[in-house]
């Protein structure tokens, strides 16, 4: 028999890859952090002596969710500024509070509760767009946590970089300390078409061709952006970036509220990636990601849920349900986006638009064993016709029980394995009165 190091007996398994329907009885497993085959638990039972069996007798097992976009550490920030439009919600609040507070230790003790809340709603992996990369960076590979470091770049000086070469040559130093760790990527991060310059641009897309990097930026996510570009570029954003030679498949633009057809036209022809963050673009009245119609048109669409401080959390299981209804309203079709087409938006599509697509995202022999248990026996979930289905539209984040991130187990019958949650919990607080005081003075 062949020796493996785990063995996961479910009622169900969701490949994703090649297709996204569930497979009844089956198993999955792991030997040295990679999925080693997906097969009928009867015939796991012949072919496997492994040294640690898990059965989930009433679970989906599944890839682990990507999330792909959001700020880690603004999870810290939750909630201090809540219904305001986005122009309001940053000028007024949020950079007035990341000028006085972000730091090291804000970022470390942000990311950390992020992760923690990120592991127990079934995240695996997420794309990060913050100061202090290096930090995030440190404490997702403290935690076994998979993240694509977003190398943030901005003209305007902050406590990680005073200019924007700063930025770039600190990002750059990043990159290569992390360029072969197993569970850390990197991805250039310039903030937004009004926050950077087409100086840097011009030199952030120079660097990302040449690395083969990929290229992570807000865009067209408001009205009054769009207003604002064609004022003082004459053209819309993303005009704009294919003047400037942006648009390519290493672009992963968030959000896309703000799109005409042409806008879908040119992503779908660059082949460049959308990052769909639906629930903080509702919050924040930014509009609405033409979901069905990106991939309608060819275009890989992924799903984020954005920062706390937008959102107010970091659920992708949620995110994937608001995604489904919205789309199916936007384009004026129940049939427009399935509960299919956004678990492959929230696993393998996220994967793909991070450059990841080879090592995670889906349950495929080869690929990191990331993977994660969703407790269906719920009175919520039963009974199961379509596993796919009831994940999608009933089931919610505590329903999941297990999460293992290159087959090492982060999250063990829904407790976190490697998490002092006790302790993270109080430095939270710590912070909480911290920033409190602060707003009110």
């Amino acid at each position: 028999m062949e020796k493996v190091d785990s063995l996961i007996n479910a009622r169900w398994v969701i490949p994703v890859e090649p297709h996204c329907d569930a497979l009844d009885h089956h198993s999955v497993a792991i030997r040295g952090g990679r999925v080693v085959a997906v097969l009928p638990t009867s015939e796991a039972a012949q072919r496997f002596d492994p040294a640690e069996t898990i059965d989930r007798p009433g679970h989906a097992l599944m890839p682990g969710l990507v999330n792909s976009h959001t700020h880690a550490a603004m999870s810290l920030l939750r909630g201090i500024a809540d219904d305001l439009p986005l122009i309001d919600w940053l000028r007024g609040h949020i950079w007035p509070a990341e000028n006085r507070w972000v730091s090291a230790e804000f970022v470390a003790d942000g990311t950390e509760l992020a992760i923690a809340e990120m592991i127990r709603s079934g995240t695996t992996c997420f794309s990060d767009m913050y100061f202090f990369p290096d930090v995030v960076a440190r404490t997702a590979s403290r935690l076994g946590m998979r993240a694509c470091v977003g190398l943030i770049v901005l003209d305007h000086p902050s406590a990680w970089a005073g200019s924007a070469d700063e930025y770039i040559a600190k990002g750059l130093a990043l990159r290569d300390e992390y360029k072969a760790h197993p569970l850390v990527s990197t991805a250039f991060a310039p903030h937004a078409p009004y926050t950077v310059s087409d100086a840097s641009l011009l030199r952030i897309r120079k660097l990302s061709d040449e690395l083969d990097t990929p290229l992570h930026i807000h865009v067209h996510e408001t009205a009054a952006e769009i207003a604002d570009s064609v004022a003082k570029h004459d053209a819309r954003p993303i005009d704009r970036f294919r003047q400037l030679g942006l648009l390519s498949p290493l672009l992963i633009a968030v959000h896309m509220t703000q799109l005409e057809d042409g806008d879908i036209e040119e992503i779908a022809a660059a082949g460049s990636h959308v990052a769909h963050c639906p629930e903080s673009n509702l919050k924040l009245a930014s509009g609405i990601c033409p979901a069905a119609r990106l991939i309608e048109s060819g275009v890989n669409v992924a799903l984020g849920t954005d920062g706390a401080a937008s959102n107010n959390d970091l659920d992708m299981l949620g995110e994937m349900r608001t995604a489904v209804l919205i789309g199916k309203l936007a384009a004026d079709s129940a049939a427009a986006l399935t509960a299919r087409d956004v678990i492959r938006m929230a696993t393998v599509n996220g994967a793909r638009a991070l450059g990841l697509a080879d090592e995670t995202g889906s349950l495929v022999p080869g690929k990191w064993a990331d993977v994660i248990a969703i407790d269906l026996e719920r009175v919520n979930t039963r009974p199961v016709y379509d596993p796919v289905s009831q994940i999608v539209y009933a089931a919610g984040r505590d329903q999941v029980s297990d999460v293992w991130i290159a087959g090492s187990r982060v999250l063990r019958s829904g407790d976190l394995a490697r998490i002092d949650e006790t302790d993270l919990l109080g430095r939270t607080r710590g912070w909480q009165r911290r920033i409190s005081r602060s707003e009110g003075d």
